[in-house]
């Protein structure tokens, strides 16, 4: 259903930018932890380092997220939701005025540092804030919208970093960045409304949500996605380039439909999301899994591979939504909390999917990425299948 805001009540209207505003928050969170891939080299030139140790910065970044998560979150339970996401924003822009100046790699990597601390919290706190905002029955909305940043943060937000950083140097990425947080942080200040902290809990609240065998099972799912997907797509460039000769521009293509794809799959979930999560969750398992499976068979041809990237960007960016809306709905006073839990388990998968991934090419071949990646998606498609048959709970509506 389109909305036209001229006919919508000032305070729906209202409703609507803030939950944008969010997406947009996203959209620059999202774009500083994927932008150095694309400024690696000019980084490893400027410090005279390889690029080999410039990789600390992306390393690093998805060590402290994945590790400061939880207890982060904890820390700043009680913190009411609107301070809270103007303080880490205040931490985001002083980190990257720092890396626009850092003197040399040993401060580039403490100012990464702080941008990866204001990251742990910020998606700790901020699907539950979107979905707060939003006007009534629009949850899966706010979530799209919020999906739609992170994706929009690859279509968008890398190739023009990488544009910006070829044109004016690399810090001038990071201080554009600092510049558009700070853009965005004014206008957080305006129009988010006061939000209390619903959080209800403490470190004994742990265990207690672990003993929900549901949450147990999304949380091994979430892992398993993300290592099978991250097991291939970290070698996706290379693979391409070295086992399918295709061009440089052609590669640069095929990861931008599947940034696109991405977008596509949130509007799909504004739509359906609702009603048939779990459905969407399945479909997407499959989907996956048969993208990897069909890897090396595609790579020959750019159209092949093309029509891939739209099956398996779409089909992931869905699974996220969908995962994350489950997640969610376990326990509305530990919504931040859960949401910590997931963000930290998305960045194990990272790193774990890289591991396997770079192991994959030493020690079998570049060309097998994806059989590897579609062997450890077929567990996620498994465990997918067990779930839909022990939990009716599945089949509960967001809205």
């Amino acid at each position: 259903m389109k909305h036209n805001l001229d006919v919508i009540p000032d305070a729906q209207r209202t409703q609507y930018f803030q939950v944008f505003l969010m997406g947009v928050s996203a959209f620059i969170m999202n774009t500083t932890e994927f932008v150095p891939v694309a400024l690696l080299s000019d980084i490893a030139q400027d410090f005279a380092i390889t690029t080999a140790e410039t990789g600390w910065m992306i390393t690093l970044y998805a060590w402290v997220v994945a590790l400061m998560s939880l207890p982060l979150m904890l820390l700043t339970s009680r913190f009411e939701r609107k301070n809270l996401l103007l303080a880490l924003f205040a931490v985001f822009i002083a980190s990257h005025v720092l890396s626009m100046f850092a003197w040399s790699f040993q401060v580039l990597l403490i100012s990464r540092f702080g941008t990866a601390l204001a990251h742990a919290i910020f998606w700790s706190i901020t699907a539950a804030i979107a979905i707060r905002v939003a006007p009534k029955g629009k949850k899966a909305l706010a979530l799209s919208v919020l999906a739609t940043g992170t994706s929009l943060a690859m279509v968008l937000g890398v190739p023009l970093g990488r544009v910006i950083g070829q044109e004016f140097g690399w810090r001038a990425t990071f201080g554009g960045l600092g510049v558009l947080a700070f853009m965005v942080f004014i206008l957080q200040a305006r129009l988010l409304p006061t939000l209390p902290s619903r959080f209800e809990g403490s470190f004994r609240k742990i265990p207690e949500l672990l003993k929900n065998p549901l949450l147990v099972c999304l949380y091994l799912l979430i892992l398993l996605v993300f290592t099978a997907h991250y097991t291939a797509y970290s070698y996706i460039e290379p693979f391409m380039r070295q086992v399918g000769s295709v061009s440089e521009n052609a590669a640069t293509l095929v990861l931008l439909l599947f940034g696109v794809a991405g977008i596509m799959g949130s509007i799909i979930f504004s739509r359906w999301g609702d009603r048939f999560s779990t459905r969407l969750m399945l479909v997407s398992t499959i989907l996956m899994l048969l993208s990897m499976l069909v890897l090396l068979l595609a790579v020959t041809s750019v159209w092949a591979l093309s029509f891939i990237a739209l099956l398996w960007g779409g089909a992931l960016m869905l699974l996220i939504i969908s995962m994350q809306a489950k997640v969610l709905m376990v326990d509305i006073h530990a919504q931040d909390m859960l949401m910590s839990m997931f963000s930290g388990i998305i960045n194990v998968g990272i790193g774990a999917g890289a591991l396997f991934g770079g192991y994959a090419v030493t020690h079998i071949s570049i060309s097998s990425v994806g059989y590897v990646g579609a062997a450890i998606a077929s567990m996620a498609l498994l465990l997918m299948l067990l779930m839909i048959t022990r939990f009716s709970e599945l089949s509960r509506r967001l809205s």
